[in-house]
């Protein structure tokens, strides 16, 4: 590409050659106005472009940008993508296992990678890792509310120097205003850039052994009543409802022209085992799978060890899996072939839904509970909505469609629940470990690394929340001295 000499020269109709939102135009008037950002939008709606202008401005400025990704496999697809955009010698890549071009002006990186950087950075300093960075984009920057890993983007935005800006780019949070007021504090001018605009509009299903039905009613904001569960009478133990077959969803999906569709399933073996149950379905026509088999056979003769017994037949008739279990070539290609229209079926864990850049008709959603640490518990709101986002490709798609199924253990009530539920609040994930502390004091005092560590999300919402009982008690507290000098003797 022709990166423009100047930032004056930066024209939008030229970099964008369509339309922008108006959120779009509001982050870029923001940027140019040396501001940092939260861009706080629907899963799908075009964040990325905030970020890739941010890259455009820097590079014409004679710049760089870093861009931090929560997951190397995403790391790896923006490393494809920006070749492809800005040119193979002006992006790098740096993981914790990848090193490649690391001196380019776009560099490409998991955010532990860029945390660990500031820590070796003194309070309002650029280091040598950072000299010439203009632009951080924290990209899927409500990870901050994952519990073992949030620390990481709020020690990020604490400890970056606040002569370059911030992209904040978010999915749907509650308080999106809460963590643009805390940055304004601890890093320097932030404009929040919101909008719940979806470019399409999604229609929620359920499906059960019987069928896939409408999930709400006429008016989108309860449960379908056909769908509520009837009562029986208790004559011993009632029988748990059973989840409809991989086949028959499938089936219905390619019979209602659904697809291609993303089929998440919580576990790398429970996506094998979908991609092994269906194997003998062909999803595609004559011509596509022509064109799988050309393009499949091509890739093995290159990397001939890639492929994983089992997944070679099915992906000629466009069905394959993509877990973190799978050669990352191999879900590059799954990647390639899904993008082109010919994997209809993409049987994937819940990593998918983390940004990488997958769009597809529908999404289904086989279970609306999960494994943690501490159990199985439902799914949040918001992991619900990073799904469900995936469902509808801008300019291909009148509508996306979300299927949640019937299981054992949850049905169309917490389906419902999930759908009409607005998304979550972020929460302060920070946690001071001995870690963290002996890192930052061989670059801070004692008294730096505390004033640090008391920058936190976590110390901002107290505050926020304290400050109207500390007004009350205050009142009361004259109150009471009021009524002491009336009662003195």
């Amino acid at each position: 590409m022709n990166v423009p000499t100047n930032s004056l020269e930066l024209d939008l109709k030229a970099l964008f050659p369509f339309e922008l939102d108006q959120f779009q135009q509001e982050a870029i008037a923001a940027l140019n106005a040396g501001k940092s950002v939260v861009v706080c939008a629907p899963t799908g709606s075009g964040k990325t472009l905030i970020g890739e202008y941010s890259i455009y401005r820097a590079l014409a400025q004679g710049g760089r940008v870093f861009y931090t990704t929560p997951l190397k496999a995403l790391s790896n697809q923006k490393l494809r993508d920006f070749r492809d955009k800005f040119g193979e010698e002006h992006v790098g890549l740096l993981t914790g296992d990848n090193s490649i071009n690391r001196d380019a002006p776009v560099l490409v990186m998991t955010t532990e990678i860029f945390r660990n950087m500031l820590y070796g950075t003194p309070i309002g300093e650029v280091g040598t890792s950072l000299e010439r960075v203009e632009a951080v984009v924290l990209d899927e920057c409500h990870y901050m509310n994952d519990r073992q890993r949030g620390t990481v983007w709020e020690e990020s935005i604490i400890y970056c120097p606040a002569n370059i800006q911030l992209v904040a780019l978010s999915a749907t949070i509650a308080n999106s205003d809460q963590l643009t007021d805390w940055m304004n504090l601890v890093h320097g001018s932030t404009e929040l850039i919101y909008s719940d605009f979806r470019p399409v509009p999604l229609q929620f299903s359920f499906g059960n052994p019987k069928g896939i039905f409408p999930l709400l009613d006429q008016h989108n904001n309860k449960l379908n009543p056909r769908l509520k569960p009837k009562r029986q009478r208790a004559r011993g133990r009632a029988e748990r409802p059973q989840s409809p077959s991989v086949t028959s969803v499938l089936t219905q999906l390619q019979h209602r022209d659904m697809l291609p569709a993303i089929y998440f399933i919580f576990s790398r073996r429970g996506c094998d085992q979908a991609v092994e149950e269906v194997s003998y379905l062909s999803l595609v026509n004559q011509q596509e799978e022509a064109q799988l088999k050309t393009r499949v056979d091509e890739f093995l003769s290159h990397y001939p060890e890639a492929g994983r017994a089992g997944q070679i037949e099915p992906l000629y008739r466009g069905i394959a899996a993509h877990h973190a279990g799978i050669l990352p070539a191999w879900k590059g290609l799954v990647e390639e072939l899904f993008a082109a229209g010919l994997v209809k079926v993409v049987f994937a864990t819940e990593t998918l839904a983390a940004g990488i850049n997958m769009p597809a008709r529908t999404t289904v959603i086989s279970t609306l509970s999960k494994r943690t640490d501490d159990g199985h518990r439902l799914l949040k709101p918001s992991e619900f909505l990073q799904m469900s986002g995936r469902a509808g490709r801008r300019g291909m798609d009148t509508n996306g469609y979300v299927v949640t199924l019937q299981t054992p253990f949850e049905g169309a009530k917490e389906a419902a629940y999930l759908t009409t539920s607005g998304a979550d609040p972020l929460v302060s994930q920070f946690t001071p470990t001995y870690g963290m502390v002996l890192n930052l004091l061989q670059t801070h005092s004692l008294t730096e690394a505390k004033d640090l560590v008391e920058r936190s999300f976590a110390q901002y919402r107290a505050t926020l929340y304290l400050k109207p009982l500390q007004q009350e008690i205050t009142e009361l507290t004259t109150e009471l001295t009021k009524i002491d000098i009336q009662l003195a003797p």
